[in-house]
């Protein structure tokens, strides 16, 4: 919808990570120059952390973008409580070996002869796991043993992990001690700095045609930095919404007041979406029996309110106004209904190319992995 009023070609802030976007936060460019160590290195582990949002999978598909694809095979799975013998069928498939039926002791080693067949080809093998968080400690076992690979003392296998930053708490676990003594790097990524929404902000409009409309005032940065808490995500979530509002008022410079007024909205949005049900109505008590009491006034008449009133909004004079507010909620709405039905589809197709690969007709799709990724 603003992308015809700001002349834009596409999507600025759009959630969906795409390294078109890549931004070299201070924090990025760190996290950049320990996975380049560690493909110096050729073995271990490397792992990045991070909270939700905080460009993880984006810093995975720029570094994608940047090696020789003709010199490194990567295999990239993306965790979802993945267990120990389906991790193993899922790097075997990235290695093109066929698994169908087999025992562990076999997929082992046919996981070792296909790394020792790309390694005669001339390139390293490169597996990344990202929302690593989520592994089983069986399957974190099962990828250590994987690093132990080699032919004339090089490792084959070369291991990323990318998770929340519980991961860095998994890792604590005491069966995980050896896997501990084989990560060669490790870097927790941290919000960007207040400093960097500006830089941020043009980088990304300028990707899709930016011609100095829109604007953001300094104070305009700062409050957007102070609600999104400098990840990556968030702000993006909050400029679309910006953008948007700029759009239906036709505004081309953002100051403190329009930002303001949008967090109110979305925060008043979230409200309105976690609002308790109202309390059962409790059965009347029997009635007593009559006693003769000296008359007396009637209670006061109370009024009903919400445990957490909403903030108050700035008045709108025009009806016309709230009537775009509320299509513009609405536009919201449909577009995170329309995201969360692409993911459920994503998940089910998942599901669905497991069990076609597995090559068991007679087993049916495990719907329950739909059901434990859907948070």
């Amino acid at each position: 919808m603003y992308d015809d009023q700001y002349g834009l070609t596409g999507r600025p802030f759009q959630l969906t990570p795409d390294p078109h976007f890549w931004f070299d936060t201070a924090t990025h460019r760190k996290a950049m120059a320990y996975l380049g160590y560690g493909l110096s290195q050729g073995e271990g582990f490397v792992v990045i952390t991070g909270d939700p949002g905080a460009g993880k999978t984006t810093l995975v598909g720029h570094l994608l973008s940047e090696i020789d694809r003709e010199r490194l095979n990567v295999i990239k799975i993306v965790s979802s409580q993945i267990g120990a013998d389906d991790l193993l069928r899922i790097v075997c498939a990235g290695l093109n070996v066929d698994a169908t039926g087999a025992s562990k002791a076999a997929m082992l080693a046919a996981i070792e002869r296909g790394l020792h067949a790309i390694a005669r080809s001339g390139r390293r093998t490169l597996l990344i796991v990202d929302e690593a968080q989520a592994l089983p400690v069986d399957s974190l076992e099962e990828l250590r043993m994987l690093s132990n690979f080699q032919a004339g003392g090089y490792a084959l296998l070369q291991i990323f992990l990318l998770g929340q930053p519980e991961f860095r708490l998994a890792l604590q676990e005491p069966r995980l001690d050896q896997l501990r003594q084989r990560v060669i790097a490790m870097h927790h990524l941290e919000p960007m700095e207040a400093s960097e929404v500006e830089p941020y902000l043009m980088h990304r409009l300028s990707c899709v045609g930016w011609r100095g409309r829109p604007r953001f005032a300094p104070d305009a940065m700062a409050a957007m930095h102070r609600w999104s808490g400098g990840i990556p995500r968030r702000l993006n979530q909050l400029a679309s919404r910006v953008l948007l509002f700029g759009a239906v008022e036709g505004i081309d410079t953002f100051g403190g007041p329009e930002v303001a007024a949008v967090i109110a909205d979305m925060e008043s949005d979230l409200r309105a979406g976690a609002r308790p049900a109202p309390a059962p109505t409790p059965a009347p008590a029997p009635a007593p029996m009559p006693i003769s009491m000296p008359a007396q006034a009637a209670p006061e008449p109370y009024e009903l309110r919400d445990v957490a009133p909403p903030v108050p909004q700035p008045v709108r004079a025009e009806a016309s106004f709230r009537e775009r507010r509320a299509v513009d909620r609405r536009i919201v709405e449909l577009e995170h209904q329309l995201q969360q039905q692409d993911e459920a589809l994503r998940r089910v197709l998942t599901v669905l190319v497991d069990w076609v690969e597995s090559g068991e007709p007679g087993r049916r799709p495990d719907i329950s992995r739909i059901r434990d990724t859907a948070g």
